[in-house]
């Protein structure tokens, strides 16, 4: 079978690899959809994210979708031809934390396409996986195999939503207008926001953002002072998922937070410095969001039922054999918002 496998930064080949068998328990599954994701393109371009290098040759990927093409023994809820979204979380189930119903932090994780541990979790851009059967959920007939591969990406929006807590009726901002932060708005307006402000410094990602369900869009590089006029009386906003990881942003959130407003920070970038101040004065929460577990279910029920709608996000689809210049596009932002490999 054919795999997409980083070596090191620009280092990225289509491989052969072994076809595995399926054993008890287990699925073997053509893979058909995967989606790019910001962790891949910090391998591809710089070989890893902070402390965490490639150090071997790794398969990446773990947005994917795909059909069962074959079971192992004691498998009962799924036949041959069902079509699956692949949850790439695979706790241990048994560490403190998973015991505690916190699988995310779980202290034997093995998620797909990480070069956290060595040897490295190999990922699941690869024509066939074999996965275990209570990480496949169904996917509806209607619903196509592209939107299926959005189910990761989504559920880490929905466990940024659970550690938000309810938001009937409140008024959210959204900073960074990237896959999460869009797919932030949607899963926002599921959970009844009441408005929904987005902004970024790039037009073509607040389109997207517009198009799929901010009431308001703003450039903060060509219109600088445009939040300010949500600072009067303390703040307007009463949650701010910050996912761009950008120092300036999060900053900004918290002058137009209202007291006690919550911020949930998604976005990643490294250390920064907190108006302590204001943080204290206004009684913020700042709270860190980290993957998901049972979001994951949660996010393809979504999809199947049809209360979501992805195809304004997916901006093109490259065959595995192309992956190179599908790394290339989805890295450029003028030009793509998600960008998902055909296999």
């Amino acid at each position: 079978m054919k795999a997409v496998v980083i070596h090191s930064a620009k280092d990225l080949r289509v491989e052969g690899r072994e076809v595995e068998v399926a054993g008890a328990g287990q699925v073997d599954i053509a893979i058909e959809a995967g989606g790019i994701c910001g962790s891949d393109l910090h391998y591809y371009h710089h070989g890893g994210f902070g402390t965490v290098r490639v150090r071997e040759p790794m398969i990446l990927g773990h947005e994917v979708a795909g059909r069962v093409v074959a079971l192992g023994s004691g498998v009962s809820h799924l036949a041959v031809g069902d079509r699956v979204a692949v949850s790439p979380s695979r706790p241990c189930n048994s560490c403190d934390y998973c015991l505690k119903g916190q699988q995310n932090h779980c202290l034997n994780m093995r998620f797909y396409g990480s070069a956290m541990p060595m040897p490295h979790i190999q990922g699941a851009f690869r024509q066939r996986l074999v996965a275990e059967a209570w990480q496949c959920h169904k996917v509806n007939e209607g619903i196509s195999i592209n939107e299926a591969a959005f189910a990761e990406p989504f559920a880490v929006t929905l466990h940024a939503v659970s550690r938000a807590g309810s938001l009937q009726g409140k008024r959210v901002l959204v900073t960074g207008c990237g896959p999460i932060g869009v797919l932030s708005i949607i899963a926002a307006r599921l959970h009844g926001a009441r408005e929904v402000v987005a902004t970024d410094i790039m037009d073509a990602v607040l389109e997207k953002a517009k198009a799929i369900g901010a009431d308001r869009t703003i450039n903060t590089a060509s219109h600088p002072d445009a939040l300010s006029a949500y600072t009067a009386n303390k703040g307007y906003f009463d949650v701010h998922f910050e996912a761009s990881g950008n120092e300036r942003a999060v900053r900004s959130g918290l002058e137009v937070l209202k007291p006690r407003g919550i911020l949930v920070q998604l976005g990643l970038g490294g250390d920064i410095s907190l108006p302590q101040n204001t943080i204290v004065a206004k009684e913020i929460e700042v709270k860190g969001t980290f993957r998901f577990h049972e979001e994951f279910g949660q996010a393809v029920d979504l999809i199947n039922q049809k209360r979501v709608d992805f195809s304004p996000l997916l901006s093109e689809i490259y065959p595995v054999a192309d992956a190179v210049k599908a790394f290339e596009v989805a890295g450029d932002r003028s030009r793509s918002m998600k960008v998902q490999l055909s296999f």
